[in-house]
């Protein structure tokens, strides 16, 4: 096994810590009032896989290091998991990569997922919720929420989007007690 080094030690701290503190919330509603979050009613995975680009997010803690370009991209693996690679430019021009894996909770729909990102000694620690809440019919454009609306993403295949598919993402979004003034736009440079 290769030596741990100082580095990346302290950022697979930074990642515990991170997720710890948000497991708590991240099964719950932020307002009772608001309807729960509905999951598409169905995903096909081998469809879903490949390469999305971050048109918007909710801004978070996990990300703060990324400056523009970020990515994600899933793959099928052969015991049912999705491996994830998320990466991003980082302002000083550097690239910043997490990877993770995702299992689906719903196999019924498979819109319903959970993600972690920390692994120790083979093991995956730290779940959080990753629920597809938004899909175009020709798997163009995602829209990823959790029920507690604390974290959102807009995913296209390309690394700009419509007008047109961004309203209608955000009414989506809208409809799924979000606020879309919330998110950020992420910056796409190719």
């Amino acid at each position: 096994m290769a030596a741990w080094n100082r580095g990346k030690f302290m950022k697979l701290i930074f990642w515990v810590l991170i997720l710890v503190s948000n497991h708590s919330v991240l099964g719950q509603n932020s307002d009772s009032d608001q309807p729960k979050i509905v999951p598409v009613d169905s995903v096909d995975l081998s469809q879903y896989a490949g390469v999305w680009y971050e048109i918007a997010k909710i801004p978070n803690r996990f990300q703060n290091q990324c400056a523009r370009n970020t990515t994600a991209i899933y793959g099928l693996g052969e015991d049912g998991r999705i491996d994830v690679v998320n990466r991003c430019i980082t302002e000083d021009g550097g690239v910043d990569e997490a990877r993770g894996i995702a299992k689906v909770v719903d196999p019924k729909s498979n819109a319903r997922l959970k993600v972690s990102f920390v692994r120790i000694l083979g093991l995956s620690l730290f779940w959080g919720d990753y629920w597809i809440i938004g899909l175009d019919s020709n798997y163009h454009y995602a829209i990823v929420g959790n029920p507690s609306r604390k974290y959102g993403w807009i995913l296209c295949r390309e690394p700009k989007m419509t007008a047109e598919s961004l309203n209608e993402v955000f009414e989506i979004l809208r409809n799924q007690g979000y606020d879309p003034q919330k998110f950020e736009m992420t910056e796409q440079k190719y």
